[in-house]
């Protein structure tokens, strides 16, 4: 017996998986496109279902797709969100570029899963009424990115944040030497270092909610090239709302269905704000590196929590790898952004022709960055242990605290006592006392890197 079946399309007969839900648009697109191995993200997928799920329901609503097929459709696409048919979806993320292929793929395992009890559902005449291939995509990388930033990565986003500022408030009596261009600086208090890392990640979280207003805005009811061709006037503000109800965010149709089929503006302002959180993950990632540094020969201020064997030949090596691991989620993501610039600048006329890549690259940047976030709150910044000894000789020694004397003693005087303290290896305070006419109380008072931390101008 044959492990095929012949299906057919517009353009002929073609030999299917026996097994396979999908017809013959998506094998001629399997057979078309073995380019990476890589089929389009679940969650673009599932976006695509609950498009199918709301046209059927609209049309229903408005009279042009029978209860029976509405019913059955509803039902297809609801296994398809619930996961169960994640093996039906093959086509690669390197495929045509208006989605087509993932389009029609959706489409056929829906009509084949519906048909199944006996009603007949056509995947173009049924499945795909009052739609494009056109409008179809773009919605649906709008709303699974959506969904993905405000269910996942927000969240997590928000747990990086709340741990940073716990770890912040019990380490507020920390005092330790700043830098800038890696050399000794004026102390801080390692809450206000942490404090630093709060307000990075929050303004992210702020710039995330501002691209989701926009991301928001749908192409659904321009169809084919924006006019709406084949969708009934009331088609777009429908779908806009049932697919709110969906997933409790705020859909509309965009202001321009032109805008929105020929451009992929939204979703490239998204991947900018990836690329800035992505930074910000940097910057936390190679300050907790630095600051793990040695632990003899390097900065040594605090301890992570060792999570695995360093090396495979020298004993007793650990490495900062939640950091490391980090940042190389970070760069990627850096790269992801810049594939989706170039795709997004690639709207001819109108549509935009790398729809697939945008998609794939946006849900993979929110995954990388989600998953980062919750393990350096969890695995590095929440467990870290501050090596006092290694804080305070430093802060003792550091030359710069002769800053605080500016203002009563002058700035050249001040460089002097630095740097013959620097030379000799003898705290500032003892130089000071030496080379000016202040009490040792009086430089106590002024030289107190407590104090320092601040600000202002000493007295």
């Amino acid at each position: 017996m044959s492990d095929h079946r012949i299906e057919r399309d517009s353009m002929g007969e073609l030999e299917v998986p026996k097994e396979a839900l999908y017809g013959a648009q998506t094998q001629r697109a399997v057979n078309n496109f073995p380019v990476s191995g890589q089929p389009m993200p679940p969650a673009f997928i599932h976006a695509i279902a609950r498009i199918k799920l709301a046209a059927a329901r609209v049309n229903r609503e408005l009279g042009l797709l029978d209860d029976a097929r509405s019913r059955e459709v509803v039902a297809a696409a609801e296994k398809i969100l619930a996961g169960h048919l994640d093996d039906q979806f093959p086509v690669d993320v390197f495929q045509t570029g208006s989605g087509t292929s993932s389009n029609m793929n959706v489409n056929e395992v829906i009509a084949r899963q519906a048909s199944s009890d006996g009603v007949e559902v056509g995947a173009n005449d049924h499945v795909n009424m009052g739609q494009s291939s056109n409008d179809v995509i773009p919605t649906a990388i709008h709303v699974s990115a959506a969904l993905a930033v405000s269910g996942q990565l927000r969240p997590a986003l928000e747990h990086l944040r709340e741990t940073i500022d716990a770890r912040a408030a019990e380490l507020d009596d920390v005092v330790k030497t700043g830098r800038t261009h890696l050399m000794d600086a004026m102390p801080l208090r390692m809450s206000q270092e942490l404090g630093g890392w709060s307000s990075q990640v929050g303004q992210a979280i702020e710039r995330l909610d501002s691209a989701l207003v926009r991301l928001c805005r749908l192409a659904q009811g321009g169809t084919a090239v924006g006019t709406g061709i084949n969708a009934h006037p009331e088609f777009a503000e429908r779908m806009a709302r049932d697919l709110s109800a969906q997933t409790g965010l705020s859909f509309s149709p965009n202001d321009s269905f032109f805008a929105s089929l020929g451009a992929q503006d939204a979703a490239v302002e998204l991947s900018g704000q990836l690329r800035g959180l992505a930074c910000v993950v940097m910057k936390i990632a190679n300050d907790l590196r630095w600051m793990n540094s040695g632990p003899l020969a390097g900065l040594g201020e605090i301890e992570l929590e060792a999570l695995q064997p360093g090396s495979s030949i020298m004993p007793g090596k650990v490495n900062p790898v939640i950091p490391e691991s980090a940042a190389q989620a970070a760069a990627q993501v850096i790269g992801l952004d810049t594939a989706v610039t170039v795709a997004g600048q690639s709207g001819n006329f109108q549509l935009n022709v790398m729809l697939p890549l945008i998609a794939n690259n946006l849900l993979t940047s929110i995954t990388l960055m989600t998953n980062t976030s919750r393990l350096l709150a969890d695995r590095a910044i929440a467990t870290f242990k501050v090596r006092h000894d290694n804080l305070e000789g430093p802060l003792a020694r550091n030359p710069i605290l002769v800053t605080a004397l500016n203002s009563v003693i002058g700035y050249d005087a001040a460089a002097a006592i630095a740097k013959q303290a620097y030379k000799a290896g003898r705290p500032i305070i003892e130089v000071a006392e030496e080379q000016t006419d202040l009490s040792r109380e009086e430089l106590e008072r002024l030289l107190d890197p407590a104090e320092l931390t601040r600000g202002g101008i000493p007295e």
